[in-house]
């Protein structure tokens, strides 16, 4: 498996170069940053609902082989294109998983994949990946983990997502407070939905905490508030939670709690049983709810690679399947472009009354 590695890659394991002096080597293009601006607004469009499509946030559960994900990203760039009309394509680029016991906590933390945790050597591959998506034209999206790792890659983003095992934390609530982008909250492993819905609401206000700076000094990080925090279903305590009657009960909780009833349907994890191959079948529910008039689902995530699985890490690298994950199990290729073209299908007749203002 070939990486391309920066020469921070060689630095010793535990020093860690400053936020600004990883931004000097791997610096953002103005075009590249006009490039994200923009779909950082139509993410705040979709959930404002002056932008009809279906947020579609779609790709591998991680980033483990820069090599496959920049090939997934071309050719999600190419499908993204051919369903724009309808849906509002954000890559998934995961670089950072929590875990429930043990195991590879992601590309950012264990780069080598071999427990040598070369995080300066994982946080410039994640910078040099998120450009190279950008430049392709391609929003991207990844999971806050670590409340460090945004001041080095939060400006190459345009979604984010905090996990079911950290929407209860106080620390996520205060980052996703100041992350310049849609942040979409997950309920909780149990299903339930209060833990996320107070924190969307304590993401909304104003905070002040301790973090680092640009110099990578510590300082109190104050914080204006993030306006468009939103709840992601993702199931939970082994049930389902996307049906209609789950998702309106979802969207009382919102109302009740005095926010934008703005759901993003998690089509993997307890929605799917786990089962990649069930992801489709949620997606298709989504839809039907879409042409049913509802507008509180504003997108959903799919777990998509190359190959479908997924596989453990092996002791010899080289023996990885290429493009199949090394965490949640995907859908393949052939499946991902079926799956969001039946989509477009199914939706573009009422995306586009919408657009014009006509009843659907």
């Amino acid at each position: 498996m070939k990486r391309d590695l920066s020469p921070l890659s060689h630095d010793t394991p535990g020093a860690l170069p400053s936020p600004a002096e990883l931004r000097a080597q791997l610096p953002l293009s103005d075009s590249t940053a006009l490039l994200i601006g923009a779909a950082r607004q139509s993410v705040r469009d979709v959930l404002d609902r002056r932008d009809p499509r279906l947020m579609v946030v779609v790709g591998p559960c991680s980033i483990h082989d820069l090599h496959a994900g920049l090939d997934y990203a071309r050719r999600l760039k190419a499908l993204a294109d051919e369903v724009a009309d309808t849906l509002f394509v954000v890559m998934r680029v995961y670089f950072e998983k929590p875990r429930t016991r043990i195991g590879w906590k992601g590309l950012i933390n264990d780069p080598r994949m071999d427990g040598s945790f070369r995080i300066a050597e994982g946080l410039a591959l994640a910078r040099r990946f998120l450009i190279d998506v950008a430049q392709l034209g391609l929003p991207a999206a990844t999971e806050t983990l670590d409340p460090v790792s945004p001041q080095y890659v939060g400006e190459l983003i345009s979604w984010a997502a905090i996990g079911a095992r950290t929407t209860e934390s106080q620390t996520h609530r205060e980052m996703a407070s100041g992350l310049g982008v849609p942040v979409g909250f997950k309920n909780g492993t149990d299903g339930k939905v209060d833990t996320a819905v107070n924190a969307i609401a304590s993401s909304s206000h104003p905070h002040a905490f301790l973090g680092i700076d640009a110099d990578g000094r510590a300082a109190v990080i104050r914080t204006p508030g993030n306006p468009y925090g939103h709840l992601v279903l993702r199931g939970g305590g082994g049930r389902p939670n996307y049906d209609a009657a789950c998702v309106a009960l979802a969207g009382q909780a919102l109302e009740k709690g005095g926010l934008p009833p703005n759901i993003v349907i998690d089509c993997a994890h307890d929605n799917s049983n786990k089962n990649h191959t069930l992801q489709a079948r949620v997606l298709d529910d989504v839809v039907r709810q879409r042409l049913a008039g509802n507008r509180s689902v504003a997108g959903v995530m799919i777990e998509s690679f190359i190959e479908a699985g997924n596989q453990a890490i092996p002791a010899e690298l080289s023996a990885l399947r290429y493009g199949c994950s090394v965490t949640d199990p995907c859908v393949d290729w052939a499946e991902t472009a079926a799956m969001l073209r039946a989509a477009r299908e199914a939706l573009r007749e009422s995306v586009a009354a919408l657009r014009e203002g006509r009843d659907v």
